[in-house]
């Protein structure tokens, strides 16, 4: 998969990304348990377990998990998961795993359907999630996990060291608990946390046994929410507060936690899916730029009964909603939550849009706080472009003709940029240049009118959009549209590279994001297409992302023979060379990636033009090295082999695959990569400013193997031709790429580009670059070009743009 997660409203409710945060390497089964000495929870935590559901002599018909949220504001479940082991796991024992979506209630509840038995004559109450995993009735572990990724840990010490686990539960005799195991279960008894939700991590004593209680985030403990009603009025006087009293002049609102009554508006949108509720605009502003004259009235499950139109008086809890959770990072939305509302007037005129244009949004992006919050500095929204967004949330804005500078995806999400003469591409984009440069023009399009929107890097988007502001964990402030432009095509076309002459070797670095057997067809060819036209058929492609022959399925399968071979099957068929293959299986789970799928490097070379030279002694385990030097020259311990795979910086990452090919006589090295992730990194646009790059450590870790080893070979043979490529997963201007670089040892041909060509990737409308190609001082003149097919485009066949290098 991509290094980012991709982007969408993914709000309470909606759908959760795709890319899970890398996970521990479970340890050894011991003998005696260990207990987790995880942080307690100050907010979302497991508050009840039952696994007899549908037993004999059970009057539930289904398992049940019920989370409970301790903290002041809703506690978002986007991309979050309970999972479930066995109480005595074996080695080869899995962790069952239930998505989550939509949010647990500040002080509230969240209720996870499980399997259902056979006896039983009650149902649970409405649950928010449904899963199929069928627990114990007297043994078991339950996590509450900031991923969807199966863990895969098996003790209490490796779990406890898992940064993803919020909070684990062991009862009955289960070897994985925090502290002692909490009491076991049965057929009709399940174990509560008290009211209080406190969590000393000790199961024992935050656990006691009882009759299985279920509620849900509705707060019932039975039938389904009903929606949120709106009264006729018997009182139309306001109330005390209007929206701006309730936004105040920094990103928290002074009222936060308190209950405010009959605040006015009018009803800007609706949003019926996801995270339902509404806005609402006070069309009689205050004179204070910085405080906003919108708000969000939260509706939890219930779908919202007013109109857009309608002049209501809402009452509710004043909260503030961190997408993801406050320690993502993200900023925060103000809002209403347990709302009422009585509705005066309907079809009333809805306050003016504010319209935004090239010189609406300040060049500087953010304030800067050493690395700290945000949150308490006062908004200036003329100086800074997240301060002038805050000081609109909830408002309704417009924009004009804009350009495309972030394809539509999946979530029917499309970037625009409000300053098209702000870093433009060539082709139509935004050019990431650096950490000081993020690009403040930047704006995502989100439609609330249910139009799809299919448009490429380089389009227009014609005519008025507006809508309320909103804030998302991905992607950062964004317009919910009621009125979405016209799509006017840019013209943009794919790439074709130019074709290696016959005194030249092509190389080249894909990453084909999660190829497996298990995919279509369509995929395959559309993958080999690339390969054959655009790329102009390479001698040597190092691919990513290759998956074993069963994909996700994990089962034990660590071969890619199948998937290679179809993948070559679809190049021949697209009029390609007849590829032959070379990699190293990895041991089974250890490489990260989606679950089951054991992803890898791999090299693709034409025997026709090049040779590779088989040298015995690599497996997944032994590091290849290199040996020889002098007259005889430098060689590889083993051919094909993995850098250093036992070295930390590798865990649950892919280890670099190392090759020695002979192209006309000349030795030259391959070296194949796929740096872990940027999944756990705070956002550009989040509150946390600048930004931690957490996940930027290990990459540079990674890096220092890599450069170590480059230098040996040089160390032998100061003229070795080595090409180090691959999904670095970071920027031409980041750490781990100095590292790599150092010394001089390697060349990153990006930055043989002109600067606004940089890129082989779009996130969050910004064109940047994480995939790259570097050699080393012996390969002169190199012919490098990124090949531009899938990044800027809606219709993908992988999220990355590939790049190719032909030397003589």
């Amino acid at each position: 998969m991509s290094a980012h997660i991709p982007l969408s409203l993914r709000g309470r409710g909606a759908k959760a990304g795709l890319i899970a945060l890398p996970l521990g390497i479970a340890g050894s089964l011991i003998a005696l348990p260990l207990t987790a000495q995880a942080a307690p929870s100050p907010d979302a935590v497991v508050s009840e377990v039952y696994g007899g559901g549908g037993n004999s002599g059970a009057s539930l018909t289904n398992d049940f998990i019920e989370l409970g949220n301790a903290g002041g504001a809703p506690f978002d479940l986007s991309g979050w998961s309970v999972q479930y082991l066995s109480g005595s796991p074996t080695a080869g024992s899995k962790w069952q795993v239930t998505p989550l979506d939509g949010a647990i209630p500040a002080g509230g509840n969240y209720l996870v359907q499980e399997a259902k038995g056979t006896a039983g004559d009650t149902a649970l109450p409405t649950p928010d999630a449904t899963g199929t995993i069928a627990m114990s009735a007297t043994s078991g572990t339950v996590a509450l996990v900031h991923s969807t990724t199966a863990l895969t840990c098996l003790t209490a010490a490796d779990c406890a060291a898992d940064g993803t686990v919020q909070d684990l539960v062991g009862f009955g005799t289960a070897v994985v608990r925090e502290g002692g195991p909490a009491t076991g279960t049965s057929n009709t008894t399940s174990v509560a946390r008290a009211a209080s939700l406190a969590d000393t991590d000790d199961n024992a004593a935050d656990f006691t046994g009882g009759t299985p209680s279920p509620r849900n985030a509705a707060g019932g403990g039975s039938g389904d929410p009903s929606p949120t009603p709106t009264p006729s009025p018997t009182d139309t006087t306001p109330g005390p507060l209007r929206i701006h009293d309730i936004q105040g002049s920094t990103r928290t609102s002074p009222q936060n936690g308190k209950t405010v009554t009959h605040v006015p508006g009018v009803v800007t949108g609706v949003r019926s899916t996801g995270s339902k509720g509404y806005w609402i605009q006070d069309p009689e502003p205050d004179q204070n730029p910085a405080t906003s004259e919108g708000l969000f009235v939260f509706t939890g499950s219930a779908t919202p009964l007013v109109k857009v139109g309608d002049s209501v008086l809402v009452s509710g809890k004043v909260s503030e909603y961190y997408p993801g959770g406050q320690s993502g990072g993200s900023q925060s939305v103000t809002e209403l939550t347990g709302p009422t509302a009585a509705v005066l007037s309907t079809g009333d005129k809805l306050p003016a849009a504010e319209a935004v244009d090239a010189q609406t949004l300040p060049d500087a992006y953010a304030p800067q706080a050493d690395g700290g919050r945000i949150d308490s500095l006062e908004l200036k929204p003329g100086t800074y472009a997240l301060d002038w967004l805050e000081s609109r949330e909830g408002m309704r804005v417009q924009i004009g003709d804009s350009r495309v500078v972030g394809a539509s995806n999946t979530y029917n999400e499309t970037w625009i940029t409000t300053k098209p003469e702000q870093n433009p591409t060539p082709r139509g984009g935004t050019i990431y240049k650096g950490y000081d440069s993020p690009n403040s023009g930047r704006l995502l399009i989100t439609p609330l009118t249910g139009d799809q929107v299919h448009a490429n890097v380089g389009d227009t988007l014609t005519g008025t959009t507006a809508g309320p502001v909103d804030y998302s964990g991905y992607g950062g402030y964004n317009v919910q549209a009621t009125q979405v432009g016209t799509v006017t095509s840019g013209g943009l076309t794919p790439d074709v590279a130019k074709k290696a002459k016959s005194n030249e070797l092509s190389v080249a670095t894909y990453n084909v994001e999660n190829l497996d057997p298990m995919d279509p067809q369509s995929k395959f060819d559309r993958l080999a297409e690339g390969v054959v036209k655009n790329l102009a058929s390479p001698d040597i492609v190092s691919l990513e992302e290759i998956q074993d022959d069963n994909g996700p399925k994990d089962d034990g399968t660590v071969t890619a023979d199948k998937t290679m071979d179809q993948f070559i099957e679809a190049i021949k068929a697209a009029g390609g060379p007849a590829y032959d293959w070379r990699s190293v299986d990895p041991v089974d789970d250890q490489d990260g990636g989606e679950p089951g799928g054991n992803i890898r490097n791999v090299f693709l070379f034409n025997p026709k033009r090049v040779t590779f030279v088989d040298r015995p002694g690599g497996d997944s385990t032994t590091a290849v090295e290199a040996v020889g030097g002098g007259k005889k020259g430098v060689r590889l311990s083993a051919s094909p082999g993995r850098i250093n795979p036992a070295s930390g910086a590798w865990k649950s990452s892919r280890k670099p695959l190392v090759g020695e090919f002979v192209f006309r006589g000349e030795q030259i090295f391959v070296v194949g990569n796929h740096f872990n992730s940027k999944g756990g990194d705070q956002p550009v646009h989040g509150a946390v400013q600048p930004p931690v790059l957490g996940s930027e450590t290990q990459r540079v870790t990674q890096a220092t193997e890599v450069n170590t080893f480059v230098r040996s070979l040089l160390a032998k043979d100061r003229k070795a031709k080595i090409v180090v490529l691959g999904d670095l997963n970071d920027y031409q201007f980041s750490k781990p790429l100095a590292t790599l670089t150092a010394g001089g040892v390697l060349k990153d041909l990006i930055n043989t580009l002109p600067v606004n060509e940089r890129y082989s990737y779009v996130y969050d409308g910004n064109s940047q670059t994480l995939d790259h190609i570097l050699v080393s001082p012996a390969i002169k003149k190199p012919d490098y070009e990124v090949v531009h097919i899938n990044a800027e485009f809606s219709d993908q066949s992988s999220d990355h743009d590939p790049q190719v290098v032909r030397i003589k």
